[in-house]
Parts: C-alpha cells; structure tokens; sequence
C-alpha cells in the first residue's frame, strides 16, 4: 500500500515537472518570437535629390536709378552674391561717369539678400509698381540673373515694402560710395570742401542714410590726423569716430 502510494506521488510529480517544463519552453518560445517581431522593418536608402543646374548657376544683382534733372542723375550699383561689384554715378554736367568698387559688409548684405529672398524674384512676376505713379521721382530698376534666367522689374512708386526697401538699401550704399569718393577727391585736390562734406556724413549717419557706416571707420581714423584738409573738419571727424565705435 505505502509503495502503491509513492508511485502514484512520484507519477504526479513528473507530470507537474512535464508540465512546467512545457510551459516554460512554450514561454521561452513566444518570448523569442516577440523578439523577432519587434526588430524594426529595413529603410529604404535615402536618394538625395541633386540640385537643379539653375540654383548652382552664380547670381547677379543690379539696381538703375534715373531721373535726368537731379543732380546725380544715373545710379548703377552691381554686385554678385558675396557682395562685391561696382557702383556707378553719372553727375550734372559731369564729363564721364564716376566707377567705384564696391563691397556690401556682411550685415548689409544679409538685410539685401533677406529681401531678394523674400521678392522670390526670379520666380515672381509681380509688376511692383503702384497704381498712382510719380515719374518725377525718378526711375528704379531691380535686375537679377542666374544662368539662363533673367528678369528686370521697374517702377517710380511701389507699395510692396520689399521692393521698397530693397531700391532704399541700394540708395544708401550708392550715397555712402557717393561720400567716399567726395571726400577723397576733397583730401587731394579741394580741401576747402570737407567741412561741408563732414555735416553732410554727419547728417546721413544720424538719419541711417548709409549701407554700413561702420566701414567709414578706416577712413575716418585717416581725416582725423589729415593735415591737408582744414582742422573744422579733422575735429568732426574725430566726434563722428567716437560715435560709431561705441
């Protein structure tokens, strides 16, 4: 009887073990197929979509400004995409023309560019110029060109503030050029002038009529000790120095 009874004790203990035993390998198996499944499906391989030949081809930018009775009459101010190029000004009774290089600083590039950006104008053909016109005010002219494409927008008033502001940063770096090439015309050959030449800068600067004033500060380190031109306006140099460097 004992020994029937550790038989049966024995028989159930190696079923349970079968039991558990099956239990854990089904576990262990399902847990593995989890595994499996959770691994992430393969990307794709990433294609880079080459740039179009037109946004490698180099961009050139213009601004003309004409109005035949003013006293600067003709503006032509050219650069490409690092900000270097020329300006050109065409005075009253001026035999030839006036030819200065020109390179935009850094912060007056980025305002250029944000607004060239902002024109899309290449992409655009929005006629910028407003329903009333004033001719006498004269006539600008915003020109961009980049490989094969090309476009010209012209308008004596506009009301899209881009534009607008665009002719006006051209404006002030035509006039900053303007002064360089005064002053220096001053300094060799008509001294008497650079008092006058000194309120006019003094006027722009506090106006924000120029690009970058910034970039005078060179030159103007050169006035200030300049023998040549009179002491009224090495001394106004000087106080235009101090301001710009604080």
């Amino acid at each position: 009887m004992l020994s029937s009874r550790k038989h049966i004790t024995l028989s159930y203990i190696l079923s349970a073990a079968l039991v558990v035993s099956g239990a854990a390998i089904f576990t262990s198996g399902q847990a593995q197929e989890k595994k499996q499944n959770n691994r992430p499906p393969e990307l794709a391989p990433t294609v880079k979509v080459p740039e179009s030949p037109a946004q490698l081809e180099p961009a050139t930018y213009s601004y003309e400004f004409s109005q035949p009775q003013f006293y600067i009459h003709h503006i032509i101010v050219e650069h490409d995409a690092a900000g270097r190029g020329r300006i050109v000004l065409e005075r009253l009774n001026d035999g030839a023309p006036i030819v200065e290089p020109l390179e935009l600083s850094a912060a007056a590039l980025g305002r250029i560019s944000s607004l060239w950006q902002a024109l899309r104008f290449l992409d655009s053909d929005e006629d910028y110029q407003s329903d009333k016109k004033f001719p006498h005010l004269g006539t600008m002219r915003l020109r961009m060109e980049q490989g094969t494409r090309r476009r010209t927008a012209e308008f004596n008033w506009t009301h899209n503030r881009d534009a607008s502001a665009l002719a006006n940063e051209y404006r002030r770096a035509a006039d900053q050029a303007t002064f360089i090439f005064d002053i220096t015309v001053a300094r060799e050959n008509r001294p008497l002038d650079a008092p006058k030449l000194m309120e006019q800068l003094d006027t722009m600067v506090k106006r924000n009529g120029l690009s970058d004033p910034r970039q005078l500060i060179p030159l103007l380190r050169e006035l200030k000790t300049d023998e040549r031109i009179p002491l009224i306006a090495r001394n106004h140099a000087d106080r235009l120095l101090k301001k710009l460097q604080k």
